[in-house]
């Protein structure tokens, strides 16, 4: 009977939501359309920017270099360098993004290249700023080819082959599976997008179930029926429950199908980023046992968002109140999930008992193919306790009159 009751509740609040279009919106049409498409875009639009501004020849200034017209001429010659004349205080220019980098040629540096003296050439660029890095990085590469340029032609002066200072190449080749390529590469950024979509999917049908009933006036109405208080909150408490999962399968199928559509191109743009080219690149590759993992680490953490927002939003009278209340618990999840995404952050025994931070954690290491057992049963099972704690909070604010009919 009690369950039966339960399903009664459940099943009422679930039609009366289904019914409500801002609460289909964002059960939906926000996880399953508008958030992986404006997630791919922006993929897309940085993988292109990205590659337009590594193709574009960077804007440099020359600070001396009067007695070195040779290098200077080199300088001006490099197709990836666009020399521009120096106007005043060089450094305000690469602060003020008029040029991405500028070098800074010592007196004689010609003449101590032909004398074999030691000599300094400083770079000067903007620290941070992406394009600022891409001028600086070839203004580096002209000056290393210079020197090996010079190094050989001193070998050769001295009747030594080139390559004697050479005697070995080296070659950098990927040693990790396709899988845990792709696992690096978003395994932390999903978790952290499927945690706040959990978060928010469960926002509004909790403050709608609780502040909207009392806004609305039919509180007392649902409180007169001959079913337990327990009963009803556990009816609206698997109604935000199913909005919660509802949400995150949407997002995780819908930003999953993203990913291995356009994964290719945005890997390449990723690549290109780190290693100056995006060719040669292999395709985006997740683990689908990890995708599973994912669903099922989060199934706690679903359960702790509900009962949480639906004790919060029960305090509030209103749904502008409640908003109130609730608004603030966004940065409490959103921080966790962002250490997540710190490098040299990792899975280990005291990291798996705090909340969000331990899936974010897991999460990463499942989707790369990487499963530390007693690492995942112990974030389950305190993240479940921490969701059992929650429940027993709500249905204990649900039973007292005091905060049900706060005046």
């Amino acid at each position: 009977m009690f369950w039966s009751n339960v399903w009664t509740v459940f099943t009422k609040e679930v039609r009366d939501s289904l019914r409500d279009r801002r609460a289909v919106i964002s059960m939906f049409v926000v996880p399953t359309l508008v958030m992986p498409l404006l997630l791919l875009l922006a993929g897309v639009i940085t993988a292109k920017v990205v590659k337009k501004a590594q193709g574009e020849a960077s804007p440099v200034a020359i600070v001396g270099g009067t007695d070195s017209p040779r290098v200077v001429a080199e300088l001006r010659a490099d197709p990836r360098l666009r020399v521009v004349e120096a106007e005043g205080d060089f450094r305000r220019m690469i602060a003020e993004k008029r040029v991405r980098a500028a070098v800074e040629l010592p007196a004689g540096f010609e003449a101590a290249l032909a004398a074999g003296e030691p000599a300094t050439v400083t770079l000067h660029h903007y620290e941070g700023e992406l394009k600022s890095g891409f001028g600086v990085g070839e203004l580096e590469r002209f000056f290393r080819e210079l020197r090996e340029r010079t190094v050989a032609e001193r070998l050769m002066g001295r009747g030594l082959p080139a390559d004697l200072v050479k005697p070995f190449e080296v070659k950098r080749r990927n040693a990790a599976p396709p899988e845990k390529v792709g696992g690096n590469l978003v395994g932390g950024i999903v978790p952290y997008v499927i945690i706040l979509l959990c978060f928010t999917g469960a926002m509004y049908p909790a403050i709608d179930l609780t502040a909207g009933e009392k806004e609305r006036g039919t509180m007392e109405t649902l409180l007169c029926s001959p079913v337990s208080r327990t009963a009803l909150v556990l009816g609206k408490f698997f109604t935000v429950l199913a909005a919660s999962l509802a949400t995150m399968v949407c997002m995780l199928v819908s930003m999953l199908a993203c990913i291995l559509a356009g994964g290719a191109y945005l890997a390449g743009g990723a690549g290109g980023l780190a290693a100056g080219g995006g060719a040669g690149h292999a395709p985006l590759v997740l683990d689908p046992f990890g995708a599973v993992g994912v669903f099922v680490m989060v199934l706690p953490v679903a359960v702790l968002f509900s009962a949480t927002l639906l004790a919060v939003a029960l305090f509030a009278k209103s749904h502008k109140e409640a908003q109130s209340y609730v608004s603030p618990l966004i940065m409490v999840v959103i921080l966790p999930a962002m250490m997540g995404m710190l490098p040299g952050v990792e899975l280990n025994a005291k990291l798996a008992l705090v909340p969000i931070l331990n899936l974010t954690l897991a999460c990463k290491e499942m989707l790369s193919g990487v499963w530390h057992w007693p690492q995942l049963v112990l974030i389950f099972v305190s993240t479940a306790v921490y969701a059992g704690a929650a429940l027993a909070v709500a249905v204990r604010l649900f039973r007292r009159e005091a905060v049900l009919f706060r005046a």
